[in-house]
């Protein structure tokens, strides 16, 4: 079942991004702004979901390049190796921006991404996307 439902970036609704989680979290894709397009995602932590978003890609999960979309550079130690000074002050500089940083992925990466060596990661420059994968408490791809 499909819902529409509206949110307006410069004042995102409490109650209309906890929809938005509770879908995710239930297993279900969302369409959602980013700076740059709209995002077809899910959440990264759900086998399900993610099999579904690669099926209607038309690839296979193992093979897909999913940028994990983050709210911030906070949670980056999670999913990538650890980066030099200089690389984490561009990431710091860039971001939150229009940029997916391709970097190592470390071995804490979901089991559907152990076998990348590198995984993208993006922070967007948008309210509804940014306050989504907070109240989710983890990345949306």
């Amino acid at each position: 079942m499909a819902e529409f439902i509206k949110i307006y970036e410069d004042k995102p609704s409490e109650a209309a991004i906890k929809k938005v989680v509770d879908v995710l979290k239930n297993g279900g894709l969302v369409i959602y702004p980013t700076d740059t397009v709209y995002g077809l995602g899910c959440d990264i932590t759900n086998s399900r979901a993610l099999e579904r978003l690669a099926k209607l890609k038309g690839i296979k999960l193992e093979k897909a390049n999913f940028s994990f979309v983050c709210s911030g550079l906070s949670h980056l130690s999670d999913y990538v190796k650890q980066i030099d000074t200089a690389t984490f002050k561009i990431l710091k500089r860039a971001l939150p921006g229009p940029y997916t940083f391709i970097l190592p992925g470390n071995n804490d990466l979901p089991k559907e991404f152990r076998k990348k060596q590198t995984v993208g990661i993006r922070v967007p420059n948008n309210n509804i996307a940014l306050q989504i994968v907070e109240m989710l408490g983890n990345p949306i791809v």
